[in-house]
């Protein structure tokens, strides 16, 4: 559950970071904001590692995760294009953690 808990905030923090480098085009000093999504995404990344969890399934499920999230948050806040091929993409993304998960719980 540690671990769980950890891994989603790392997830949260990087796509963070993330959509936040948009508004730092604009806006310099959001690139602090940056900076500190990142650290602090790297910093839980290890800690959700230290917990145990495998780095194949972490990194797959904090990239693949990171990838879908920003996507809807650049539809979301930015209104960037989200058409049905990038929706599929998305779908695949999930099916692919999915299966990573699957496989390393056996």
């Amino acid at each position: 559950m540690t671990a769980s808990l950890l891994l989603a905030s790392a997830i949260l923090c990087e796509v963070s970071a993330t959509l936040t480098l948009k508004r730092a085009l604009d806006h310099p000093a959001m690139y602090a904001v940056v900076v500190v999504g990142y650290v602090a995404s790297f910093f839980l990344l290890t800690r959700t590692l230290r917990a145990g969890l495998g780095i194949g399934l972490a990194y797959g499920v904090w990239a693949g995760c990171g990838v879908a999230l920003a996507a809807i948050g650049s539809k979301v806040f930015f209104n960037e294009p989200l058409n049905g091929v990038m929706i599929v993409g998305i779908v695949l993304i999930i099916s692919g953690v999915l299966l990573v998960e699957l496989g390393a719980s056996r």
